[in-house]
């Protein structure tokens, strides 16, 4: 199986690539995104999701590490395929999908072509938790030779992890909780929106 490809573009197109390598060229279909930043010419290196179904078998290219664990949650909810995955990529970021599952924001949601109430909410419902638990082992990876004072809370220290998750750094979003008044029972999705709506006055 195909995890990550570099080679020469040889074809670029906002639906695909077409990467050399080797003297093979391999077709990879893209988001937007992984499309404004490749370059027209020259090596390139994409992270690799080889799709397999049936008698089909397609490559999606992603420009981040991100990129590819997002694809992969969202083509693992009921309705939602490559095709649609590939497109909420294109119209909204990793951090900005991941905040706004985090936030339960459905109307941010079905801003996206092709994105209803029903699908928003089943994005949520069944994404959150799994972002969340992205966001705390990318946090405990990032940090795990560094000492930190712990947070005051399972909820302060959920949220302090999505937080960094979503490109704030960790002395900034740790400021911001620490002048936050947070109750011991306050969730950890409550915490998150007020920090958030701190963080980007």
């Amino acid at each position: 199986m195909i995890a990550l490809l570099t080679g020469t573009m040889r074809h670029k197109s906002p639906e695909h690539v077409i990467i050399e390598t080797n003297g093979v060229g391999y077709s990879v279909d893209i988001p937007l995104s992984s499309y404004y930043s490749l370059p027209e010419e020259g090596q390139a290196t994409l992270y690799i999701h080889t799709h397999v179904r049936e008698d089909i078998l397609r490559l999606y290219g992603f420009l981040t590490l991100a990129e590819k664990e997002t694809f992969i949650l969202l083509i693992g909810i009921s309705g939602i395929g490559p095709k649609a995955a590939l497109n909420i990529l294109s119209h909204m970021s990793c951090a900005d999908l991941h905040q706004a599952l985090l936030c339960e924001d459905a109307a941010r949601l079905t801003a996206l072509p092709g994105i209803g109430k029903k699908t928003a909410d089943r994005l949520i419902l069944e994404l959150r938790e799994k972002v969340r638990k992205l966001a705390t082992a990318k946090n405990m990876q990032n940090q795990e030779s560094e000492v930190y004072t712990p947070a005051p809370s399972d909820s302060s220290a959920d949220a302090l992890s999505a937080l960094i998750s979503l490109g704030y750094k960790e002395k900034q979003a740790r400021g911001v909780l620490e002048k936050m008044k947070i109750e011991p029972q306050t969730s950890t999705q409550e915490i998150l929106k007020q920090a958030l709506q701190y963080l980007t006055r």
